[in-house]
């Protein structure tokens, strides 16, 4: 662990990148290889919770949106993410790692509720934690739940992967002029309305000093690069 430079790290993941080329489920290829990525990070010593989106089973807000009630909705979102925690538990526990699967709500003949103490236990003894159900309330996005759980268990930066290489002014698939961010801060985000993460997010990130990396996670080692030091995607911290 000597040449990595944190100790404890919140790996965000969004639910679509489990799709894979697909447009729907779970890709299990994509999946083993995730598994294979955190797997090598936890070998190494590194301490990681993981939070997933539902995004490629369900999206509460989008049915919201045809006339569903918000509040179920988002209850429905939160299970989607469950499904995709004990996925990521199962392809973890095949290649050799050990890993709890924590809940915020209630659904323990499958997985454990949430408790702080606990996940921090958990990480201590060296067993990757996948936080599922968000914050357990509706109107929260799993971006929030991210940030929490990276504020509660103390850990040292939270990573976003997602499908783009870091924070750009504009959809950089759409727009190959779009401005590329390597370094700016939460306020900065904020008032430009980049897309980061959602506002709640990185207001309770600035709030308590907790540094946001937003990197690709279809760049294959991109992750332990990153731990070894390596500038990998962009940084959103406080500055000045």
């Amino acid at each position: 662990m000597a040449d990595l430079i944190w100790r404890r790290i919140l790996l965000k993941l969004s639910g679509e990148a489990l799709m894979g080329a697909g447009d729907y489920g779970i890709d299990p290829v994509v999946l083993t290889r995730l598994a294979a990525e955190v797997r090598d990070l936890a070998q190494a010593g590194l301490e990681v919770g993981l939070v997933i989106g539902g995004g490629n089973i369900f999206r509460g807000a989008g049915l919201a949106a045809g006339g569903i009630d918000r509040v179920t909705g988002d209850h429905m979102g939160m299970l989607a993410t469950v499904i995709n925690a004990l996925a990521i538990q199962d392809a973890l526990e095949r290649l050799g790692v050990a890993v709890r699967v924590m809940s915020a709500l209630k659904v323990n003949q499958v997985c454990e509720d949430y408790i702080r103490r606990r996940a921090v236990r958990h990480l201590e003894k060296g067993r990757v934690v996948v936080f599922a159900a968000g914050t357990g309330n509706p109107f929260f996005t799993t971006d929030s739940a991210a940030s929490l759980r990276a504020v509660e268990i103390g850990a040292d930066v939270l990573i976003k992967a997602t499908k783009v290489n870091g924070v750009y002014s504009d959809d950089p698939v759409t727009n190959p002029d779009a401005k590329f961010y390597r370094r700016l801060d939460y306020d900065q985000a904020l008032r430009e309305g980049l897309a980061v993460m959602d506002a709640t997010a990185i207001v309770l990130c600035r709030d308590h000093g907790m540094p946001i990396r937003i990197m690709n996670i279809n760049d294959s080692g991109a992750l332990m690069r990153l731990m070894r030091g390596e500038d990998v995607g962009s940084l959103v911290e406080k500055r000045g």
